[in-house]
């Protein structure tokens, strides 16, 4: 048995809003409840959008706001992640503020200005959102200045006004942190033989399962198809995601991707990293655009924080394979053999002993993806580098485990 490791410890709550279930909760403005969600009814707002390629449309809009979302520690920063549908050339446009007590704390800030596909508008994070209050981190929304206990989300839902259709929401939600982190008193669970010590917590839920996640390797496609974030050795995000869509039997129809040209040794991921690219990040790696992604084939998907492999463990033995974010230096983590400031793999599942298993894309090939890493380390470079930050992928049917007392699923 390995000495144990302090647990590291963040404030972390996450909220989701089903709609059109939830939509009494907040506020409507020409939008009304269809079968498939929240759809654009009698357009309130016109929009004058300019894309990347200097065209300039004119939209009809519509919204939903959440109702402030209160939480128990001051908030560091906030993740906004949705499900939803844009046919035909409309979009959605997402929005966050700040809130302490009963009052807004900060202004609105643009997290996405997002559509499934990219022949009308590019999918697109908006970079130099920064004032005294807060500024826009990508996919993050990062507190600096004000005192924010709570949040609200806004989702505009456009569509050109000469068109017939209508975008849809489904879901929206996000997930709140407090700063980072401080180590809490107490052992973590360690790697090694036999039951954890007492006083590190309930016995393992997940020891000795390993979920058959489908292997797939990004290098593969390295210097292939590079207008989407560089080719396949940036392609970390897209290509988990396209397991674990596979392992839900999720994936796309193969009529979906048949534009791949070359189609290379696995179209899919091909396919998956256009539709997840952001155009101002310039990068397939935004956490929330890879959930928006996986939410458009049948799952139900969103970010959230995890704090600790033990939490993780909840949803192995569920069934449910996580997209986890990492970030280290080569020797830190025995078996990742590379530097990272920030890489995506799938936690599939624990050895006997706890040890962590892995499907970690950036391998030469399929059969060398799985890998089985130290627990105290991959922890701390998953806590250290993204605060825990986990992709939350399943089908509607498939239940999530019971949530913690400060529920952060």
């Amino acid at each position: 048995m390995t000495d144990a490791a302090p647990t590291i410890r963040r404030d972390v709550t996450y909220r989701g809003f089903r709609l059109p279930g939830d939509a009494g909760l907040g506020s409507l403005s020409g939008l009304h409840a269809g079968g498939r969600g929240l759809e654009l009814a009698d357009p309130v707002d016109r929009l004058d959008h300019t894309d990347a390629d200097g065209r300039t449309r004119r939209y009809a809009a519509g919204s939903w706001t959440s109702p402030p979302v209160p939480v128990d520690f001051a908030v560091r920063d906030v993740v906004p992640s949705w499900n939803g549908d844009t046919p035909g050339d409309c979009w959605l446009r997402v929005e966050l503020r700040g809130w302490r007590d009963d009052a807004p704390a900060t202004g609105w800030y643009v997290l996405a200005d997002w559509a499934a596909d990219d022949h009308a508008i590019r999918r697109t994070s908006v970079p130099g959102q920064r004032d005294a209050d807060a500024r826009v981190d990508t996919d993050t929304l990062v507190v600096t200045g004000a005192t924010v206990t709570g949040w609200q989300v806004r989702v505009t839902l456009l569509r050109p006004e000469d068109a017939d259709v209508t975008p849809v929401l489904r879901a929206v939600g996000a997930v709140a942190a407090g700063p980072r982190p401080t180590p809490a008193a107490g052992p973590s669970r360690p790697t090694g033989e036999g039951s954890p010590p007492v006083g590190a917590g309930p016995a393992p839920v997940a020891w000795g399962t390993v979920l058959e996640v489908p292997r797939y390797s990004q290098r593969l496609h390295a210097g292939a198809h590079p207008q989407w974030g560089g080719g396949g050795d940036s392609w970390c995000s897209p290509t988990c995601t396209s397991m674990v869509l596979a392992f839900w039997d999720a994936a796309p129809a193969p009529a979906r991707y048949a534009w791949v040209d070359p189609t290379g040794p696995r179209p899919v991921v091909v396919h998956a990293a256009r539709h997840c690219y952001d155009h101002a990040f310039a990068g397939a790696g935004n956490w929330p655009f890879n959930t928006a992604y996986a939410g458009l084939h049948g799952v139900d998907a969103f970010v959230t924080r995890l704090r600790s492999l033990t939490e993780a463990e909840a949803f192995v033995a569920a069934g449910i394979p996580l997209i986890v974010s990492a970030a280290f230096r080569v020797g830190e983590v025995p078996g990742l053999d590379y530097d990272t400031a920030g890489h995506l793999m799938v936690l599939v599942g624990f050895t006997a002993t706890g040890a962590p298993v892995l499907n970690d894309p950036y391998a030469p090939d399929d059969d060398a993806v799985r890998r089985t890493v130290d627990r105290d380390r991959f922890e701390a470079a998953w806590q250290g580098g993204s605060g825990g930050v986990a992709y939350v992928l399943r089908p509607p049917g498939v239940p999530l485990p019971p949530a913690p007392e400060q529920p952060n699923w």
